[in-house]
């Protein structure tokens, strides 16, 4: 049987989640945004979601399930779908700006 892992979101973030359209495909959740909770035991998503009901650890809008790291699961009010993980880009310590990046030169 699987283990899930649970990602909460954070507090001052679910009003936001809940006001927030909802937009079909895959959700783009930021690592930052999350606090990992605990593990669960539970066939499919769903399973995990009705094991948890009525516990202290019930699922809320907008938590992660993740199986491993490629396989995230995000509860929204129509269930269960896809989600990644969006990682900003980091700039290779040392590397000059480019001059576009400075802006037009002043004269």
């Amino acid at each position: 049987m699987p283990e899930y892992r649970v990602f909460r979101l954070k507090e001052n973030l679910r009003t936001q989640f809940r006001w927030a359209p909802h937009v079909s495909g895959v959700a783009q959740v930021k690592p930052k945004d999350y606090e990992e909770a605990f593990t669960v035991e539970a066939p499919t998503p769903y399973a995990a979601w009705h094991l948890l009901q009525g516990t202290e650890n019930e699922l809320a809008l907008g938590d992660v399930l993740s199986i491993d790291a490629r396989e995230l699961r995000i509860l929204k009010y129509i269930g269960f779908e896809e989600a990644h993980w969006v990682v900003p880009e980091t700039k290779p310590y040392g590397v000059p700006e480019t001059v576009e990046s400075q802006g037009a030169p002043v004269g």
